[in-house]
């Protein structure tokens, strides 16, 4: 090969690095004066590297098998900030793919069309409505990655702001608030906090990229009055697990300055378990008690709600092979629950889920049709979902996974399901990801009536990213969606 070509490839790269970084600014001054979120089929754009922001854009091949670069895209970015628009989440990706289509051209007629429904309607003076105070009871995995989405959305008028975290006393304040800090701050999993944090100890707060939190200390909900610490209608985000009935819920309700009780875990009882995407329309105005079900739901209900919508599911066996979680042990122990108190680091560990029959909550239809079980394994997280199905029309593997794929790009459950089609793939790929749960194309096996489906999830990130939605719908956080989705 000349040495030309390769000249070439390398001032290309250099080239698309320029313009990546040209898209930045603009990205970052839509989604804060404009309340503009800009994806790319699904994948944020905001506040993302260079280098992050150019591999989005080869994502688009696996997708729709065409290129696209961000020389395709730029014009579009900055057309964009200059039609005075309001507030919606658009995917630049599947804008950049039809203007391709179409030849290019005028890229402000081009928006004025595909995004007629926000153009020139953006009212700096007319605000972005009241924010919604969010308290977390209880800091540990799940509560520390809510923080950190929630900071992160802070800024661009999601209109949800965390205002205090409540855990027990642990003597020493100052010392307890500096642990806090560090394990907000560093994560073995999902690494280091993108931004700055710092500690108050008289004013017990901790300041995170600017927002201010309050760390508040007790030992029981009824210890609480929020609006003594200037905290009023919010909605309380319960990760202890310890409640998960309307009883036990309900005492968040009876403190002052609550309006609504969130779980992440499983509910009891009477309690919604919503996934969202799935029935999250069923939250009504008069439901105070909320359960975001639990990880493993989250990521195969919308599966299933798919292949059932396109095939009909007849029955099927669920089985997850979950990482470790801190219920487990780290040596041999005692534990109440069977196999639990072997050690987590060094077993598989054969155990019960309760997904299977939570599928019903949320999919009512398919009710008594699924059976689970459980494995956890050494992993610290990611998980994945087996689906053992039997149709009730048959398939073949092409068309399943060609189906999954369109149901991944377009339709509602974008954010829910995600692709991959890749022979070389593994748990920690999926560290991070924002899905409910991501299909393994390569992995998928069907043979007329019979289907294996191989469901990744991150089982921490990609879950609270499902509660945070929830947190959204309840908060009255809604955002129009352009292009508008086919399905």
């Amino acid at each position: 090969m000349s040495q030309q070509p390769l000249d070439t490839v390398f001032q290309e790269w250099h080239d698309n690095q320029a313009i990546a970084e040209q898209m930045i600014p603009l990205i970052g001054s839509l989604y804060r004066h404009n309340n503009v979120v800009t994806t790319l089929y699904g994948r944020s754009l905001f506040n993302r590297s260079v280098i992050r922001i150019l591999k989005d854009h080869r994502y688009v091949r696996k997708i729709e098998g065409t290129e696209l670069s961000v020389k395709d895209t730029f014009p579009l970015v900055k057309a964009m900030s200059e039609l005075n628009l309001g507030p919606a989440h658009v995917d630049v990706g599947k804008l950049g793919v039809a203007f391709k289509k179409r030849g290019g051209g005028d890229a402000v007629a081009f928006l004025r069309e595909e995004l007629a429904e926000i153009v020139d309607s953006h009212d700096p003076d007319a605000g972005n409505g009241e924010p919604k105070d969010v308290v977390l009871y209880g800091f540990g995995r799940i509560g520390r990655i809510l923080a950190r989405v929630l900071i992160e959305k802070a800024g661009g008028g999601n209109l949800l702001r965390l205002k205090a975290i409540v855990v027990r006393g642990r003597g020493d304040i100052a010392k307890d608030l500096e642990k806090r800090a560090s394990l907000l701050r560093r994560d073995s999993v999902h690494g280091p906090f993108d931004g700055t944090i710092s500690v108050d100890a008289e004013a017990r707060t901790l300041t995170a990229n600017g927002n201010v939190i309050k760390v508040i200390y007790a030992d029981s909900p009824a210890e609480v009055d929020y609006t003594a610490y200037g905290i009023d209608n919010a909605v309380v985000v319960d990760n202890t697990g310890i409640w998960r009935d309307e009883d036990g819920l309900g005492q968040h309700l009876a403190c002052k300055g609550v309006a609504k009780a969130l779980l992440t875990a499983p509910g009891k009882g009477d309690v919604k378990n919503i996934v969202y995407g799935i029935n999250h329309q069923d939250i009504t105005a008069e439901d105070r008690i909320i359960s975001a079900a639990s990880c493993t739901t989250n990521a195969i209900v919308p599966v299933l709600k798919v292949l059932n919508d396109e095939y009909g599911i007849a029955h099927g066996h669920v089985e997850t092979v979950h990482s470790y979680t801190n219920d487990q042990n780290l040596i041999d122990n005692y534990h109440k629950g069977d196999r639990r108190g072997r050690s987590a680091p060094l077993n598989m560990v054969l155990t019960e889920t309760g997904a299977a029959k939570a599928v019903a909550k949320a999919l009512p239809e398919l009710g008594g049709k699924l059976t689970g079980n459980a494995i956890r394994v050494p992993t610290p997280n990611v998980s994945m979902a087996i689906l053992n199905l039997t149709l009730e029309r048959e398939t073949d593997v092409d068309a399943l996974n060609d189906y999954l794929r369109r149901m991944s790009v377009d339709s509602t459950f974008q954010k829910q399901i995600d692709y991959v089609d890749s022979p070389e793939v593994v748990s920690t790929d999926f560290v991070g990801n924002r899905h409910a749960g991501i299909v393994d194309a390569k992995a998928t096996i069907a043979n007329g009536q019979h289907a294996v489906l191989y469901v990744w999830y991150d089982n921490e990130f990609g879950y609270s990213c499902q509660v945070i939605r929830i947190l959204q719908q309840i908060s009255n956080v809604n955002f129009l969606k352009l292009p508008r989705t086919q399905g």
